[in-house]
């Protein structure tokens, strides 16, 4: 074996794993966590953007997303679903952007885990007080974090069917609340005017779209699990697709009906004076103090869903980076028996641990100063990274690895320019979305360009030194389809010769 192969890296491609689409669907969702979106951006959308026009918003991020998932699908099929952005980029860009990649996505789900956790805590603490259990933030974050380590731990098929019984609360409760607001007012609950070019293209809609797209954080995330997929090539494009009709269609109606419970002409005063209490005081009016409650305790467990759906995200971009040597290489290690990335599952952890304390330690309030920052600097990394993967695709197609006008050239192009758009938005917009005006915060996504920096200057490094290492990266094994159709054999095969080698031009990765 040559010295500058990467441990570990088996020649033969895994195994499916037992993930359908439905479990990959689910873990997308929960990282989107709808209800604490509805409960913790849409009042501040509705507050500081275009009021009752927010429907719209999340209308137009919806379809901007939804072009950049149809290039994507076309990277997932092409790569087996694994590897996430960084075999993406790799596979359109080449390895130097595959590495920048790698390493801004590990810095961004790493900062929106934490921000998360630190929403858990405070959420938990204040649902707590309110039935009169007083108990710090810290230890509610602390006794989140411990299930979150747990379940990271162990097979992801578990965490996926927790997720499903914590999706299916918290989504189920706002479709309650819709269907109740819809019975008292009917069409009513439906305001047009929401779609009227005057409100959804009127003042503050930089801020809206910028707390639109927070909303959506995570949903990309299907191409981490394609290893443990039963069949990646069609699971993955599957679960992106489904989620962000599922996530746009739900976070729509659902802030649109909330525009029309309230009143158009109303709904931007009340959210503002209300804020995180806006969907609480309106589970009270039509839902009584027992659905007020309900939805309560699942805005703990929504949080709770994201937070271990990130979680295992993170690990699985890691252990990736970790294989192909771009992290220490012991983070890249399976459990024997539950599959899982369990050695990148404790380190980020123990990450956590250290930010959330140190936050504490220092004073800080865990949600106007943790979450927001964090959960901040997240969102415009993971930005960044969608509108890298959406010129991937158009990468392919000048290097003639595509040629439909649609999949391969309109709909990257589409939804590269919505992203440039919305990142643009969420950075100018950042101080807003913080809370911290005038501050070091505002200096925070500065943190991404260097990320990239970082991983860029070494994998140029790697193949001045390295040049066997430097042909790896992105070489991340590929899945096989489950069930290759029956027939004779190819002629390859037959008169024995190899299938072409990865980087090796024909292959997903070309020697760039």
């Amino acid at each position: 074996m040559s010295a500058d192969r990467p441990a570990g890296r088996s020649p033969n491609p895994v195994s499916g794993g037992h993930l359908g689409t439905r479990h990959i669907l689910v873990l997308i969702v929960a990282a989107a966590a709808p209800l604490s979106a509805m409960v913790g951006t849409v009042p501040l959308a509705i507050a500081f953007g275009t009021g009752a026009g927010v429907p719209a918003a999340f209308t137009f991020a919806g379809i901007t997303l939804l072009c950049f998932s149809v290039g994507f699908a076309v990277s997932a099929r092409r790569t087996g679903g694994v590897g996430g952005f960084y075999v993406s980029v790799a596979d359109g860009l080449g390895r130097p952007p595959a590495a920048a990649t790698g390493y801004v996505a590990v810095v961004s789900y790493n900062c929106a885990t934490f921000g998360l956790v630190g929403a858990l805590g405070y959420f938990t603490h204040l649902v707590l007080a309110d039935h009169g259990v007083h108990v710090p933030w810290e230890w509610c974050a602390a006794a989140g974090l411990a299930l979150v380590a747990v379940l990271g731990y162990r097979e992801i098929a578990l965490s996926a069917r927790l997720l499903t019984l914590m999706m299916l609360g918290e989504v189920g409760i706002l479709c309650v609340l819709d269907i109740a607001v819809l019975v008292r007012h009917g069409l009513g609950a439906l305001p047009l005017s929401s779609f009227s070019p005057a409100r959804a293209a009127g003042p503050g809609l930089g801020v809206t779209l910028a707390f639109c797209f927070i909303s959506f954080i995570g949903f990309e995330s299907a191409a981490l699990y394609g290893k443990e997929a039963k069949n990646p090539r069609r699971s993955v494009p599957r679960a992106t697709y489904g989620a962000v009709v599922l996530i746009a269609g739900f976070y729509a109606l659902t802030s649109w009906i909330a525009v029309g419970a309230v009143g158009p002409g109303k709904v931007q005063g009340v959210a503002g004076r209300q804020m995180g209490d806006f969907f609480f005081r309106l589970g009270g009016d039509y839902l009584g103090g027992a659905g007020a409650t309900v939805l309560q305790i699942l805005l703990c467990t929504s949080l709770l869903a994201a937070c271990l759906a990130l979680h295992c995200a993170t690990n699985r971009y890691t252990q990736t980076l970790a294989t192909d040597g771009l992290l220490p290489r012991s983070l890249s290690a399976l459990h024997p028996r539950h599959g899982s990335p369990h050695r990148a599952s404790v380190v980020q952890n123990v990450l956590t641990v250290l930010v959330v304390a140190g936050f504490a330690v220092a004073g800080l309030d865990p949600y106007a100063d943790l979450t927001t920052s964090m959960l901040g600097l997240g969102t415009v990394g993971i930005i960044a990274l969608q509108a890298i993967a959406a010129a991937s695709v158009l990468g392919l197609r000048f290097k003639g690895g595509g040629t439909h006008w649609w999949r391969e050239g309109v709909a990257p192009v589409l939804g590269f320019a919505g992203l440039l758009v919305s990142l643009w938005l969420v950075i100018a917009n950042f101080d807003m979305i913080t809370g911290k005006p005038g501050t070091l915060v505002a200096y925070l996504p500065w943190l991404i360009p260097v990320a990239a920096v970082v991983g860029a200057g070494y994998a140029g490094w790697l193949r001045s030194a390295h040049p066997g290492r430097y042909r790896a990266l992105g070489q991340i094994e590929r899945v096989p389809d489950p069930a290759p159709p029956a027939g004779p054999a190819p002629a390859a095969a037959a008169t024995g010769a190899t299938a072409t080698a990865p980087g090796a031009p024909g292959s997903p990765v070309h020697d760039r």
